[in-house]
């Protein structure tokens, strides 16, 4: 049996990913023509980045779990070393319920950074462990060489119920990483650095990289900077990032304007190589995902649950799986 049969729900992402094609439709895409903060002032900055477009995301839904998936879309495959990002929820889950529905399944070749915004998430691998995070927590998993992992809701979760929302954003590894050993790192709310600005009205929550002098608690291995950031309405965020490096922004919540344009819930902006500049308004409370990286340049090969470089690369990532050189788990 094929493992693409396996995983079916990894199907049409990584169809995407690979650069095939949908059939026509409205694809939801709107055609407009090293992180360092800076003042709130709402004037615009020179050297502004430009933005290339707005991206919807697409609902879909996973068993019961509400989902948008932002990318891959039929509008854009991924923003390297940026893969792929799915929302889950909110959603309230009643009591004695099932959880969320992502059983053990294998890995290969890239990170995922899961983002707790309600609820919890418990995570088991082959390698490393378990561990559960709530709200306002992380997960930063390195599949590297390979392993079997679950994301599934606490005991807890599941007997009392309650609100469930998670981001999760597949982040590449470049060929000479593609096989390091498997890391997992779980922080609870508590351990992530907050970095408050304009009196309060903007928070930067630092997962990775640096914030002016304050340095995030992961230590990424590709230089990736990560953040989730929270604004009050009229809130407002001056930072500027190399043109060099691809930016990831989505709006999770609330409606934002960044460069003179306005982006809403489940939109992700996508940037030109062209300036340095951001300019963000909060046009209500809202939430950011925004993350920046310089791209590897190198061959995406996807195959369900791997990302590689090449065909060969793939075919021995599914014999190691079956073979069981990255471990198991059991329901």
């Amino acid at each position: 049996m094929s493992l693409i049969t396996c995983f079916p729900k990894l199907i049409l992402a990584f169809l995407l990913l690979n650069g095939c094609q949908l059939p026509d439709r409205t694809d939801g895409a709107i055609d407009v023509n090293s992180a360092s903060v800076k003042s709130a002032d709402h004037s615009k900055p020179d050297n502004m980045r430009t933005i290339k477009k707005l991206h919807k995301a697409v609902y879909s839904p996973i068993d019961d779990l509400i989902t948008y998936r932002a990318m891959p879309t039929g509008s854009i495959r991924y923003l390297d070393p940026f893969l792929f990002l799915n929302h889950h929820g909110p959603q309230e889950y009643g009591p004695n319920n099932n959880g969320l529905p992502f059983g053990p399944h294998p890995h290969r070749g890239f990170e995922t950074l899961t983002y707790i915004l309600q609820g919890d998430i418990m995570h088991r691998d082959s390698m490393t462990g378990e561990s559960v995070i709530r709200a306002g927590g992380i997960q930063w998993m390195t599949a590297g060489s390979g392993l079997v992992h679950a994301e599934v809701s606490s005991d807890e979760f599941k007997k009392k119920g309650g609100m469930e929302e998670v981001i999760q954003i597949w982040l590449n590894l470049p060929s000479r990483l593609k096989m390091v050993k498997p890391n997992y790192i779980g922080l609870q709310e508590k351990d992530i650095p907050s970095i408050e600005l304009d009196q309060g009205r903007v928070t930067v929550n630092l997962i990775s990289g640096k914030w002016s002098d304050v340095e995030g608690p992961v230590p990424s291995l590709t230089d990736i900077h990560t953040t989730s950031i929270e604004f009050k309405e009229g809130g407002s965020l001056q930072t500027t990032v190399a043109a060099k490096r691809n930016i990831l922004f989505y709006v999770v919540n609330g409606e934002v304007e960044v460069n003179g344009q306005t982006a809403a819930t489940h939109t992700l902006v996508e940037f030109a190589n062209e300036g340095e500049a951001l300019s963000v308004k909060a046009l209500s409370d809202a939430t950011l995902i925004f993350c920046h990286g310089e791209p590897y340049n190198e061959p995406i090969v996807a195959h369900g649950p791997f990302v590689m470089n090449s065909d060969a690369e793939i075919r021995q990532a599914i014999m190691d799986y079956q073979s069981g050189k990255l471990g198991g788990l059991q329901d």
